[in-house]
């Protein structure tokens, strides 16, 4: 009986799928390192990765949500969430939103827990609660010219610029605008 015959083995298709195999795998790895050069260059100059420590932002931010934050050529606005650190702050950077900026006076009425800044009342659909708690500064009160007067979201259960250890802030020590949670995923979104 006769054997059928077989192809003989190619040597030179062995060598394509080799070398074809070995580009591919350099191509994957050029890839991946350019894309963490990129990372890298995105997080350290135009964003940061801020979590939040605490409830004093509830219910916008929760405790550990996960911030994207930036200070490319931003300047603080009233109704901004930004991230603040100075030396003096023993608790290290913290969210709050800005209320009043230099030039505004702030007045609250604690008895009705309403803010006011230049006479106006505020609109804080944002907040947990109305602001009762005092803490120590004496209303009404003038932001000086770069300066910012900043409260917690929740009103009742946070050290801010009420608290005169934390007080009004320098715009100097913005670490940033609080753009977005990425996460839990269950916090995905912008931040109003």
């Amino acid at each position: 009986m006769k054997q059928p015959n077989s192809a003989p083995v190619d040597t030179k298709d062995q060598e394509n799928d080799t070398g074809r195999f070995t580009n591919g795998l350099f191509d994957w790895c050029e890839a991946m390192i350019f894309s963490l050069i990129l990372v890298v260059v995105v997080f350290t100059f135009f964003f940061r990765l801020i979590a939040v420590d605490g409830t004093s932002m509830l219910p916008t931010l929760q405790d550990h949500d996960m911030m994207i934050v930036s200070d490319l050529g931003y300047t603080p606005e009233r109704g901004d969430v930004i991230v603040v650190n100075k030396e003096t702050f023993s608790i290290g950077p913290i969210v709050k939103r800005v209320i009043a900026v230099g030039g505004d006076t702030v007045d609250i009425n604690f008895a009705t827990g309403e803010v006011f800044v230049n006479g106006e009342v505020l609109d804080e659909p944002y907040i947990n609660e109305p602001t009762y708690t005092a803490e120590g500064t004496e209303f009404p009160l003038t932001v000086p010219e770069g300066q910012l007067f900043l409260l917690g979201d929740n009103r009742n259960g946070s050290s801010d610029s009420r608290d005169p250890r934390i007080g009004l802030v320098d715009e100097r020590y913005v670490i940033g605008h609080v753009l977005a949670v990425i996460f839990p995923f269950s916090s995905f979104g912008v931040v109003s």
